[in-house]
């Protein structure tokens, strides 16, 4: 069985658009070429990271414009369409973060930036869909002939990191993306993936993050473009780039055990830079400045998985930099199936996550696998003061109409 090809090629330090474009090109040609990837005519979808703002090009908050810019010029050169879109998360106007950023020049310069948000919504069935049976899209995603993955190399604050498989869930729309968030977003997210059948990857690994990513992170310089055409594998590399083994991430894992893609480096043909030769440590998000309040405790079952954990972890950040951490003294927020003191009263417990067992979940808890930051925020305010969501401009009321 071949293996999967996977190519890993350093850029210079702040590279500048040619010298970009040149790192692509050469990563693509040690990938074998796209010759089996894209045909005249073609409407390729070019999908890159435009979660939110800040867009700051030294925040490593989305894929860097250039990056973007050299795909579609490359798609071009076969004779094909290039379209790139993206809807960025759940409340996010999407269309300011593209005008706010490189890619409003894009647009000026005639390439097609589409915000999906603005764009027609279909409902499309998913054969062998293991927790989505059906899925809420776009129109045009599902017109789109190739689609191409461009994501920012990133560590995220619930599934520990952010890649190729997992940028897919730019292609669907804001009430979808809820929805895999009460369901299990890292299965749908596979069931994302085994949807679009995407068929090439192009990591944008300059400029990264660590920590408190994918918006608040510290930004890393890599330095690298990463391609592939196998997701999996792609995803696989990144993260042990980033010093996680392949099992660790769960849409990683989940993928590979569904058939996706390869995540074994023995079924992996690495080009160009060694794993050795690049390979950095990232901070993990909950490693990255935790918040700690006299009087608040965290309860941590053993079946519980990183996402959850992640997820609180995230959570309380968000209420540190809103000024609500007062709220904190006084309640326990239990994840998995923890031991419970008996001193503790049910209406001072925050449940969260579908791994609590019935029992154990009381008035406070939070449906998700995993829920969202703001949910848990909510939970633990108890209607006190409204959640202050850190970079959505819709509230979290009107995300749910």
């Amino acid at each position: 069985m071949p293996r999967s090809k996977v190519s890993i090629v350093r850029t210079p330090k702040s590279p500048s658009g040619k010298e970009i474009e040149g790192a692509i090109r050469q990563a693509i040609d040690l990938i074998g070429g796209l010759d089996d990837t894209i045909s005249r005519k073609d409407l390729v979808l070019i999908n890159p990271t435009l979660v939110a703002p800040p867009t700051d090009p030294q925040s490593a908050v989305i894929t860097s414009p250039e990056v973007t810019r050299a795909v579609a010029d490359i798609v071009q050169d076969f004779g094909s369409r290039p379209i790139i879109a993206e809807s960025s998360a759940v409340g996010v106007d999407t269309e300011k973060v593209i005008t706010n950023s490189g890619y409003g020049e894009l647009r000026t310069e005639d390439y097609e930036v589409i915000d999906l948000k603005s764009t027609t919504k279909v409902t499309v069935g998913i054969e062998g869909g293991e927790i989505l049976k059906e899925m809420e899209t776009f129109e045009l995603v599902t017109r789109a002939d190739v689609i191409i993955s461009l994501p920012k190399m990133k560590t995220h604050d619930q599934t520990e990191l952010t890649c190729s498989l997992k940028k897919l869930k730019g292609l669907v729309t804001d009430e979808q993306k809820r929805r895999m968030h009460r369901t299990g977003v890292f299965k749908g997210v596979v069931d994302i993936n085994m949807l679009f059948k995407p068929r090439l990857s192009i990591v944008d690994a300059i400029l990264c993050q660590e920590g408190l990513g994918p918006i608040f992170g510290r930004p890393v310089e890599m330095n690298l473009i990463v391609a592939g055409k196998d997701l999996v594998a792609v995803d696989s590399i990144c993260g042990q780039i980033m010093g996680y083994k392949p099992e660790e991430v769960l849409i990683t894992k989940f993928a590979a055990e569904r058939g996706l893609g390869v995540m074994d480096n023995e079924m992996i043909e690495l080009a160009g830079e060694s794993l050795e030769n690049v390979r950095r440590r990232f901070m993990r998000s909950v490693e990255d400045d935790p918040v700690e309040v006299d009087g608040f405790s965290l309860l941590f079952g053993g079946v519980t998985c990183t996402g959850c954990r992640n997820t609180v972890m995230s959570a309380l950040v968000d209420m540190r930099n809103a000024g609500q951490l007062k709220y904190l003294p006084g309640v326990t927020v239990i994840t998995g199936d923890p031991d419970i003191p008996k001193a503790i009263p049910s209406d001072e417990i925050v449940a969260v996550g579908q791994c609590v067992p019935g029992d154990k979940r009381g008035r406070r808890f939070v449906r998700g696998c995993p829920p969202n930051n703001a949910y848990v925020v909510n939970a633990i305010i108890g209607g006190r003061e409204k959640v202050r969501r850190m970079y959505a401009e819709k509230s979290l009321e009107e995300t749910e109409e």
